[in-house]
């Protein structure tokens, strides 16, 4: 758990964004939280980035845990939401390569079927009711949204991709934890069909814990 530096709030932190200082006072996302030095932890959730970031909260709470100025990005919502799809695409990347994922109805459908799904991605722009046919009998499955059908496309060489399976493993949590964060982040994200996924990581810290 780590405490949020403006709400206060203490959140497992696959729902927060870890940032730490540079040696220029700006701050810097640190989406692997891997970075040398002091991190300061921040909900990953544009209702509570943008009012703070509006009102000067933001800037101040950063300043006031880094124990000196800092320097925030402009439009920091949307530098993380980039940062994140980038990170989102690397690690589908290194899942199909793995042999982790499956794109496509019928393939996934059997995936999903034969109980080797950890979670299912869908494309933001796909249709409703395709979706919700493809997740017919998924069961608790967490599913996002977070790309587009062109950018799933690419990374299976496709022009457009609407579903894919992911399997269980390392690839699949880090999918799953990066993509929560994204969907907090969007200003009108895709809703997923089945369990809300950031309520899976919840029971998952605190089965943990």
């Amino acid at each position: 758990m780590r405490r949020c530096v403006v709400t206060r709030e203490r959140l497992p932190k696959e729902r927060m964004i870890r940032f730490v200082v540079g040696p220029d006072r700006s701050l810097v996302p640190d989406l692997r939280a891997t970075l040398p030095g002091r991190g300061i932890w921040l909900s990953a959730r544009r209702d509570v980035i943008e009012p703070a970031r509006a009102k000067g909260v933001l800037v101040r709470a950063f300043a006031r845990a880094a124990r000196g100025p800092v320097s925030l990005p402009p439009d920091l919502p949307a530098a993380l939401e980039t940062a994140l799809i980038r990170r989102i695409g690397e690690l589908l990347g290194l899942t199909r390569r793995a042999g982790q994922a499956i794109a496509g109805f019928e393939k996934g459908r059997e995936w999903v079927r034969t109980g080797r799904v950890r979670l299912v991605l869908q494309a933001s722009d796909g249709s409703a009711a395709e979706r919700a046919r493809f997740l017919s009998g998924a069961g608790d499955i967490p599913v996002l949204a977070p790309l587009p059908g062109e950018a799933l496309g690419r990374v299976f060489g496709r022009d457009y991709v609407v579903h894919v399976a992911i399997a269980p493993g390392k690839l699949a949590d880090s999918l799953l934890i990066e993509a929560t964060r994204l969907a907090g982040l969007q200003a009108n994200p895709v809703a997923a069909d089945r369990r809300d996924a950031a309520g899976v990581m919840d029971d998952e810290a605190g089965a943990n814990g």
